[in-house]
């Protein structure tokens, strides 16, 4: 005979263990589009004309050496040069900080700014060494530094980062 009661209760178990396979699924689809989303947000002001005519601003500055770039770039100097900086450092550092903290999707960074955040970070590197000696915070920028250089990484697999 059969046992009604025996198949109703494997049928339940069996329905419950498919709907949480399927919300576990669900659920890291949704983690994984709102990253997504995220991502793309924090990237809109780089890929608007009047962001890349600032990062062109900040790519084209030029210094023979960290005491020609303060005679020329220094925030007491040149306030208007660091609004500039301060703009997209600040923005960089922001997105490295959620980026290090799993909200971010790497590739997507990437793909978005066609590794100009690692550029900026490469030509900018020394005078933010600079000023984490003389006027910021020694931490200042880590976000930023940590994200370059994982997307050098990404773009190189196998390279060996300098710290």
């Amino acid at each position: 005979m059969v046992d009604f009661q025996s198949i109703s209760i494997t049928l339940a178990a069996l329905s419950f263990v498919v709907a949480a396979i399927y919300y576990a699924m669900n659920l890291r689809e949704v983690s994984r589009n709102r990253r997504i989303t995220l991502t793309t947000t924090l990237l809109q002001p780089f890929m608007t004309e009047e962001g890349n005519r600032l990062l062109i601003d900040l790519y084209g500055i030029e210094w023979s050496d960290m005491e020609d770039y303060r005679r020329k770039y220094d925030h007491r100097v040149n306030p208007e040069s660091y609004a500039k900086r301060a703009a997209v450092w600040n923005r960089c550092n922001s997105i490295g900080g959620l980026y290090r903290q799993g909200l971010l999707d790497l590739e997507t960074l990437y793909a978005g700014t066609g590794g100009i955040i690692e550029v900026m970070w490469r030509k900018y590197k020394p005078v933010i060494e600079m000023y984490r000696v003389t006027d910021m915070d020694r931490s200042a920028y880590e976000h930023w530094e940590y994200l370059a250089d994982e997307m050098i990484k990404l773009r190189q697999p196998g390279i060996e980062i300098e710290t």
